[in-house]
């Protein structure tokens, strides 16, 4: 038979290939963040497990004198009342039992909610988070290929087993040698009274909750670092996932650079020569270029400032205040912009169509007449 026609009966080899291939970036502390507020987080149920045997075995051992006496007032009240309590009406003799059972079982149980709490919070600190129990319809949805490679086939699958092989072989060793040292009491139980015996079987009993307790929470420390190391290994992104993160915590690098450029230009431009300039040149709204012209000591009209954006923007105001003419002419501006850096005469080419645009400006009489205006300049910090 030719197994070859029958696909149907391999499975897809990618159900077990490694989703994790790729992942070599560590996460960032935004990554935990997320990962915190979406409640996932590292921690060893071992050591909720155990500290939640632990502390209600030493509970039970303390307030075993309180549960006993409760215990025997309870069968005390049923057999003096037997004649008087009526059968029928169970409302009653329930009503009387759950009340005795919660006097002896409630401050376990108090001990247990307050064990499990405090073992989550020695390892995660305070976290309250309703995310974990939101519906998300898209894990009903199995992958049998993840599950049985995490399951079967993983490090973490290997390290399970052998903790459950090393727990069973811990409590069964503890077990043998607490039994086996108290061997000659088990065996004469018939010869002791009866309320000797119970005494003696409880506390043999929690003898070894506690003992196992105990070797279990020293075996859950090892597994708590296990755990934070998978934790860590699971959160690990992509190049491309810690780009994208980087991006998202730090903004865009195309962004900031060119928020950076624009800082400095800002740092750099001396606006201080505006308020003296004839002209001001603009995009209208991105470039803006002032310009000024002495024949006595300038080969032609020179640019004495210049910038784009927020420092175009001021450049303007400066102007406006300083009653220099802002004239729009986006063409000539945006030439002029990129070829000559403040300090420059515009290149010759550019001189006719800045004289045809703003030659009364340049005029000695434009000149005189805005120096007969009496303009105060106004300086503005940049």
């Amino acid at each position: 038979m030719n197994l070859t026609m029958r696909p149907e009966l391999f499975m897809d080899l990618q159900w077990f290939a490694a989703e994790d291939e790729g992942r070599t970036h560590d996460p960032t502390d935004s990554t935990y963040r997320k990962a915190r507020e979406e409640g996932r987080v590292a921690k060893s149920q071992d050591i909720i497990s155990a500290l939640g045997l632990l502390l209600p075995a030493i509970a039970i051992l303390f307030l075993a004198p309180s549960i006993v006496e409760t215990c025997v007032e309870m069968v005390r009240f049923y057999f003096t009342r037997i004649t008087e309590l009526d059968p029928t009406d169970g409302s009653v003799v329930a009503g009387v039992f759950f009340r005795y059972f919660i006097r002896m079982a409630a401050p376990i149980l108090g001990v247990a909610v307050l064990a499990a709490l405090f073992s989550n919070y020695i390892q995660v600190g305070f976290l309250f988070t309703t995310k974990p129990i939101v519906p998300d319809f898209n894990k009903i949805i199995p992958k049998f290929g993840r599950y049985i490679q995490k399951t079967l086939f993983s490090v973490e699958a290997l390290y399970n087993l052998g903790k459950s092989i090393a727990k069973m072989a811990v409590i069964g060793v503890a077990a043998f040698i607490i039994i086996r040292s108290n061997i000659e009491k088990l065996v004469n139980l018939q010869t002791m009274e009866l309320w000797t015996s119970i005494t003696f079987i409880a506390r043999l009993a929690i003898t070894m909750m506690i003992t196992c307790a105990v070797l279990l929470i020293i075996l859950s420390i090892p597994d708590y670092f296990f755990q934070k190391r998978q934790f860590k290994e699971s959160l690990k992104m992509t190049r491309e996932q810690a780009k994208e993160e980087l991006k998202q915590e730090d903004g865009d690098p195309l962004v900031k650079s060119r928020l950076k450029r624009r800082y400095q230009e800002l740092l750099k431009s001396d606006l201080s020569k505006v308020p003296d300039a004839d002209v001001v040149i603009t995009n209208p709204t991105h470039y803006s270029i002032a310009l000024a012209f002495e024949p006595d000591r300038m080969n032609g009209p020179m640019v004495v400032a210049k910038g784009e954006d927020e420092v175009a923007l001021r450049i303007r105001e400066i102007a406006m205040l300083n009653d220099v003419p802002v004239v729009s002419h986006p063409p000539l501006t945006r030439a002029i912009y990129s070829v000559a850096e403040t300090g420059d005469v515009i290149p010759v080419k550019y001189w006719n169509v800045t004289a045809l645009l703003v030659g009364k400006f340049f005029s000695m009489e434009g000149k005189a007449a805005r120096k007969r205006r009496n303009v105060r300049p106004v300086k503005m910090e940049v």
